[in-house]
């Protein structure tokens, strides 16, 4: 694949820049993005493969969640996109290596939504060791069961994370503020927080723990991680929760070990498959059964996380499209030069090859454009530099910068 396979030079002025914003995505990124001049469009659904790709022509800037798949297929229709915005933590539904080849910069929000999802855990925590969800059915039902049985305090008990990045580790503290004990694993080396332990294996934080809570992402290695083995080695009468990523646990084994006992209740967020729209019909291997808690994905739909979720997102969005600004971005090399409103700006997307940077400036020097600014960063297979010059540069340079067989991308900003 060749430059000219790829994009042409780009130059857009706010106005042209055309947004669209899927999954019911917080106002506030969206007046964030219309202030900056942007046409921003705001749907509240997902799409599926054809009518995302149907929708996508001509757009520059896509907002999307977590049930809307970006597919090799859906890029290719896209020639016009730049860049991505993951309103929530994960990225797995997006193919980043399809996106990086492009061009196309990917962005997501890994911390706003922490602290949703840490107080619903712990929420659930004490209703299922207290079996509310029991109590409220059989009160909703007309039945006054007044009993302790089977209803348990949290202080004292032992809670196993699986997973101790930023929600993990969170609720570890939070969890040892009300009394429980923490033990953790993880695949990576992490620091303890407080008085949690780190287990060596998932069996060992199984045999120890009274209350299982996984907190892992969407990478391909996570299916099936929890399964009928896992849930074996589980203390008798223990809890389980998932708010993590569906595919790690299988319902199916899940529901098996509710109904023989084994396990005493679960609180499950996320699913294999979830639905693309709000009000379309839901089937899980886990409906019907008593303490168990099952919610629509909103571990992080709070409308404080979702208010904070759509101002980051939106403003990493505009800054990429107006500066080429690309911190925190998930797929792109880190490059952030100050906007100054003088300076025109190249911003050059290219593959890592030796002396594309010498051979950028030498073009710049034989047409007498004189740098200012430069910054140059890669990340694997990908190089980006932008570069500020002193007044805008003529055309027969762009297009040679354009023609150079590194190029992947060029825009020139201003």
């Amino acid at each position: 694949m060749t430059s000219d396979d790829l994009f042409p030079t780009e130059r857009l002025s706010d106005g042209d820049v055309r947004v669209l914003l899927l999954e019911n995505i917080h106002t506030d990124g969206a007046e964030f993005l219309r202030a900056k001049g942007y046409q921003v469009e705001s749907l509240d659904g997902a799409l599926g493969e054809d009518d995302l790709i149907a929708a996508i022509k001509g757009v520059h800037l896509l907002g999307i969640r977590s049930t809307t798949y970006i597919t090799e297929k859906v890029l290719d229709a896209a020639p016009d996109l730049l860049a991505i915005g993951a309103f929530c933590i994960g990225t797995n539904q997006i193919d980043l290596d399809a996106t990086t080849a492009r061009g196309v910069a990917v962005f997501n929000a890994p911390y706003s939504n922490t602290r949703s999802v840490v107080e619903l855990a712990i929420a659930e925590i004490i209703s299922l060791a207290r079996r509310l969800n029991e109590k409220s059915t059989d009160m909703h039902n007309g039945v006054w069961n007044k009993s302790a049985a089977g209803s348990h305090e949290v202080r004292g008990r032992t809670l196993g994370i699986i997973g101790y990045g930023n929600i993990g580790s969170q609720l570890s503290v939070v969890a040892e503020a009300l009394g429980l004990k923490v033990v953790f694993y993880d695949i990576d080396d992490k620091l303890a927080l407080g008085n949690a332990r780190r287990c060596s294996t998932i069996e060992e934080l199984l045999e120890t723990s009274d209350v299982v809570s996984l907190h892992v992402d969407g990478r391909p290695g996570n299916a099936g991680l929890f399964g009928a083995e896992q849930m074996a080695l589980m203390k008798p009468r223990s809890l389980l929760l998932n708010l993590s990523r569906g595919i790690a646990v299988d319902t199916k084994a899940l529901r098996a070990h509710i109904e023989s006992g084994h396990i005493a209740g679960a609180a499950v967020d996320v699913f294999p498959i979830e639905p693309k729209r709000q009000g379309d019909p839901f089937e899980s291997d886990l409906q019907g059964l008593r303490n168990v808690i099952l919610t629509p994905h909103v571990g992080g739909s709070t409308e404080e996380a979702q208010q904070d979720i759509g101002r980051f997102v939106a403003s990493k969005l505009r800054s990429y499209a107006s500066f080429g600004g690309t911190s925190l971005s998930v797929n792109m090399p880190e490059i952030n030069l100050p906007a100054d409103a003088a300076k025109h700006r190249l911003a050059h997307v290219h593959r890592n090859a030796p002396g594309v940077l010498a051979t950028i400036n030498g073009l710049l020097g034989e047409h007498g454009v004189n740098i200012e600014a430069q910054s140059l960063a890669t990340r694997g297979e990908i190089g980006y530099v932008l570069t500020d010059v002193a007044e805008g540069v003529e055309p027969e340079v762009l297009s040679a910068l354009a023609a150079l067989p590194e190029t992947v991308r060029l825009r020139e900003l201003s």
